[in-house]
């Protein structure tokens, strides 16, 4: 399947990181290395996130250089040499030709050669960019080289005075995504509602947390997603309280609720999609009651996401509406919104932010205070939006009939220039259609 995002835009990222580093520096990144499952079997591999964004390569064992003003081209890349004895037992590898050709990389050298090649790309540059503490033994390995460079000293050689954090740059142009990132994002969130619907129809069979979870995954690969961007939550009943639950192995029991936190990963970029909905098909007065606040709480944050607004304003407004709920409902008592909020009293309730950046990774990379100051939405910027309300089971502080309760509603929201657009309002959540849609 051809990639959604065009290789231009890789070499543009490229580009645009370069412009942004000092004169006379260079940049390294390394891909993400393979690891371990057991004995000689290997996770699936995915992708550094960092280095995928600059590149689009799938390929382990590889470390791209950017080197601005290099006369034999800008951008490198180490990587591995074909093989097709090998190839036989893992797979194509593009190579070094296919580095140039089919990733538009500049240059491109045999991962075999760094040790020769790399440390004469440093030697001179007075600033290198790098993930420092990322992977301590290629921390080593970039250490290494430059005692070489060291050890030349006295035959004039220049070993490079300053190390610089590559994310300090490089996650800034991140938070900002493109047209092309947020059509892979819309798709990512197209297929993850397309699973959510799907599971909340299934749950009406019975079963365990794991067969929704089942379908979750059945859905994201039929579409093309061929993984998840995270473990997925299947909590039902009082597992719907820990918020990240990833045991999924209990019963689906009549007159629960069950929460899923769940969506796929398409391209590297991860969608966020957490519904709430009865086993039954048909919500009870207190879970009615407890949903309509969290779900009036999160249409208030959705309104506070527009340029202009800072990255506190949907939490503040999701927060103002869960407290009056608590407060209406009985389970605050004796005080005012107000008083509330400065007392905390609603952390047994609910004790996380509002939201989050969404991109490449689940969590995604981006400041969420410039110095002190909450940062200002932008056109281009993805978060989430996900209130919630959590009532513990062993909380004897309120009426047992809400004892065991956990709610949370999450949608992934790309801010505009006029306002924000809603990614995945395809799965449903009015209680209307959660209902509609099971009785189907």
């Amino acid at each position: 399947m051809a990639s959604l995002i065009p290789v231009k835009e890789f070499n543009d990222r490229r580009r645009r990181l370069m412009e942004l580093m000092a004169p006379d520096s260079i940049a390294i990144l390394p891909a993400a290395p393979e690891r371990v499952r057991n004995r000689d079997v290997l996770h699936p591999f995915r992708q550094d996130s960092d280095f995928h964004y600059l590149t689009g390569f799938g390929e382990p064992e590889a470390v791209l250089v950017l080197i601005p003003g290099r006369e034999h081209g800008e951008s490198v890349l180490f990587c591995k040499e074909r093989n097709p004895e090998k190839e036989l037992w893992d797979g194509f590898l593009a190579g070094q030709e296919g580095a140039i050709e089919k990733f538009g990389l500049d240059d491109a050298f045999p991962i075999s050669d760094i040790d020769d090649i790399l440390p004469g790309m440093i030697e001179g540059r007075s600033r290198v960019y790098y993930p420092l503490g990322k992977d301590h033994s290629f921390d080593a390995r970039v250490m290494d080289w430059v005692k070489v460079i060291r050890s030349k000293v006295r035959s004039g050689a220049h070993p490079p005075g300053e190390f610089i954090a590559l994310e300090h740059l490089l996650h800034d142009l991140r938070l900002y995504k493109s047209a092309a990132e947020i059509r892979v994002m819309a798709k990512a969130g197209e297929i993850s509602c397309e699973a959510h619907k799907r599971a909340m129809k299934r749950a009406r069979k019975g079963g365990f947390e794991y067969s929704l979870e089942a379908e979750l995954i059945h859905t994201f690969m039929e579409n093309g997603a061929r993984s998840t961007a995270y473990p997925s939550i299947v909590g039902s009943g009082q597992n719907a309280c820990i918020l990240h639950y990833i045991e999924n192995s209990a019963p689906l029991k009549e007159g629960d609720l069950v929460l899923i936190d769940a969506g796929c990963e398409l391209e590297c970029y991860a969608s966020d999609i957490t519904r709430t909905f009865p086993v039954s098909g048909r919500f009870s007065d207190e879970q009615r009651a407890l949903y309509e606040v969290v779900l009036a709480a999160q249409y208030a944050a959705i309104d506070e996401v527009r340029p202009g607004n800072h990255w506190d304003h949907p939490h503040q407004a999701a927060l103002k509406v869960l407290t009056r709920g608590l407060i209406d409902l009985g389970l605050l008592r004796d005080t005012t919104v107000e008083q509330a909020i400065e007392d905390q009293a609603f952390k047994p309730f609910f004790m996380h932010r509002t939201g989050h950046w969404l991109g490449m990774d689940v969590h995604d990379v981006g400041d969420y205070k410039v110095g002190d100051a909450w940062r200002q939405l932008e056109p281009g910027m993805v978060l989430t939006v996900e209130p919630g309300l959590y009532v513990a089971p062993d909380n004897t502080d309120v009426d047992e009939k809400w004892r065991g309760i956990g709610i949370r509603i999450e949608d992934d929201v790309v801010v505009t220039k006029e306002g924000c657009r809603v990614l995945t309002d395809a799965a449903p959540k009015t209680i209307h259609d959660i209902e509609a849609l099971m009785a189907d």
